[in-house]
């Protein structure tokens, strides 16, 4: 049934499409399970080259075992879920971290990129994040140095205790934009320099003189497209539930 767990014969056809090259709603249609189910289950586990059926099964049935015993402490309606169904929010995580995976992240920092940006107060501790992912400390301290070196996440102190806070901002987005546009001039200036050494009339140096002129244009239209639009996004009332 749809609503059962996984079984051990469903992962391992999901790790068969998986070598296959299916895609997930083609896994789903053949187990009988939605494509969401599907997502997450790869997502959590490896991700499509990494996915090991036997090994999912071992992590799904302790998870499974986990989450009966701490039932009965675990609130519904925790704040950071904001009253929401958890299932819907793994969903969209899960949606969330395939994305970030296929865009190049590396899977445990789209995971804690994940976490922080379907959060509403968009910040977690380490101590939050591990218990969420299920990881060690060590994990999510090398993950967090990762994405700060992308500008895609912040350190705040909490004021109310002594921990850090990772914090995503509301413009992550236009920061990281931004950050990855200086990194494209930085490549175009040292093309632009390679072209004058071997110089501008030959095959090589033609090649690094068009690169370098074609990062520029790029990047100068992405940068003011980015500032506008910006602009616009920042001053707009920020939108709250009719609770807040």
């Amino acid at each position: 049934m749809p609503g059962d767990r996984l079984t051990l014969q469903d992962r391992r056809q999901i790790a068969t499409g998986l070598r296959e090259g299916l895609t997930y709603a083609a896994i789903g249609r053949r187990i009988g399970r939605p494509t969401s189910t599907v997502t997450r289950e790869v997502v959590r586990n490896g991700g499509p080259r990494g996915y090991h059926a036997e090994a999912a099964h071992e992590a799904g049935t302790r998870h499974a075992r986990q989450r009966r015993t701490t039932a009965l402490t675990t609130s519904p309606g925790r704040a950071d879920l904001g009253g929401r169904d958890p299932r819907v929010v793994d969903e969209v995580g899960a949606q969330s971290v395939e994305l970030m995976i296929q865009a190049g992240l590396p899977q445990l920092m789209a995971k804690v990129l994940a976490s922080l940006f379907t959060t509403d107060s968009g910040s977690l501790t380490s101590a939050e994040l591990v218990r969420r992912l299920h990881v060690s400390p060590a994990s999510i301290s090398k993950a967090i140095g990762y994405l700060e070196t992308q500008a895609l996440i912040t350190r705040e102190r909490d004021p109310r205790s002594r921990a850090e806070r990772y914090v995503v901002e509301d413009d992550m987005v236009f920061q990281s934009v931004m950050a990855s546009a200086r990194n494209q001039t930085q490549i175009a200036e040292a093309c632009a320099t390679g072209a004058q050494k071997l110089g501008a009339t030959t095959p090589a140096g033609a090649r690094l003189e068009n690169t370098s002129q074609f990062l520029l244009h790029v990047m100068g239209d992405l940068v003011r497209s980015a500032e506008y639009w910006h602009e616009i996004y920042s001053t707009l009332p920020r939108k709250t539930s009719e609770t807040d």
